[in-house]
């Protein structure tokens, strides 16, 4: 009888293992060992005799124990740790105005003027080796830092300097940005566009304007329509092949839509409405006087990838 009531609770100590195998998916670390489940059944046939029979003394109980727990302790291995507990999360550092500053977009532009800004001073300084600028703009001021760039006119500029309390900035015109660009006909007094970088949030209201002014063009007629006025441009061919009939076109930085193109002319046209008309430098010119043209880059990289013979190749394959 006696081997019966250790032969049931054998079995019932091993089917609570199980259960508890299933229940901790340790199947291939949690293996009962006979040893082990001898001292389990061990000890409870030594709680139940001492139930039953005071002459079996309790120190029978505390060496079954002991026998139990060392075996135990040899035949199941506890789980790994999660990896929560070893690898601790990395907690980004929050972005200061500073880093922000140095990581944002610098060179790209929209095409749509902010503000027009007066030009305050324009000249070499007293070294003579340096042509600089200095612009009065209160809204492109509203955040601006050193070594911003500041489309003027189209053309990308770098703050050198700036005075929030005068509502300044300056800027510096390399030798062959005089070359390339429109600046050099300015003067005391004359009236700019700007616009500052893009920002990742900025919406892309016109077209991807680098600020690389291509050239210039020379206006040789305005002609109103209602409230509306026709502009028409006269430009070298190399700048022309780059320009098409509903096409982009940055004019003084201003983004534009080109409605016709006249090859014989070597000109383009474009119109532009009532409102547009009083945000930009554009309608305040006269004929004959130039604008800085910079054409959609999408055509330069069209033209360069057909010159490079990369279709002739794609096709010879």
């Amino acid at each position: 009888m006696c081997n019966d009531a250790i032969r049931h609770l054998k079995n019932s100590i091993v089917s609570r293992l199980q259960g508890l195998k299933r229940k901790l998916k340790f199947s291939n670390y949690l293996t009962p060992a006979p040893m082990a489940i001898s001292s389990l059944a061990a000890f409870s046939v030594s709680k139940t005799l001492m139930k039953t029979s005071t002459s079996v003394p309790r120190l029978t109980m505390y060496n079954h124990l002991n026998i139990t727990h060392n075996h135990l302790r040899s035949t199941v291995l506890k789980p790994k740790p999660p990896l929560a507990f070893i690898f601790k999360a990395h907690t980004p550092k929050s972005l200061t105005c500073n880093s922000y500053q140095r990581n944002q977009i610098k060179s790209l532009f929209t095409g749509i003027v902010e503000e027009m800004g007066e030009v305050k001073q324009l000249g070499y300084d007293e070294s003579g080796q340096s042509f600089d600028m200095v612009i009065h703009s209160p809204t492109v001021l509203q955040d601006v830092n050193l070594g911003d760039s500041i489309a003027v006119n189209g053309t990308c500029l770098t703050v050198t300097e700036f005075d929030t309390q005068r509502l300044e900035f300056k800027v510096g015109l390399a030798p062959e940005t005089l070359r390339k660009t429109s600046l050099i006909e300015l003067e005391k007094g004359s009236v700019v566009n700007l616009e500052r970088a893009v920002k990742p949030s900025t919406r892309m209201g016109g077209h991807f304007v680098q600020g690389h002014v291509d050239g210039t063009g020379e206006i040789v007629s305005m002609e109103p329509e209602g409230d509306s006025l026709w502009i028409k441009v006269k430009t070298s061919p190399e700048i022309l092949k780059f320009i098409v009939p509903k096409g982009f076109i940055a004019v003084d930085g201003t983004s534009l839509t080109v409605v016709n193109v006249f090859d014989e002319e070597e000109c383009f046209n474009f119109m532009l409405v009532e409102y547009t008309q009083q945000k930009v430098v554009i309608p305040l010119k006269k004929v004959g006087q130039k604008v800085n043209l910079e054409v959609d880059i999408l055509g330069k990289y069209v033209e360069r990838l057909l010159s490079s013979g990369f279709v002739d190749n794609i096709k010879s394959r």
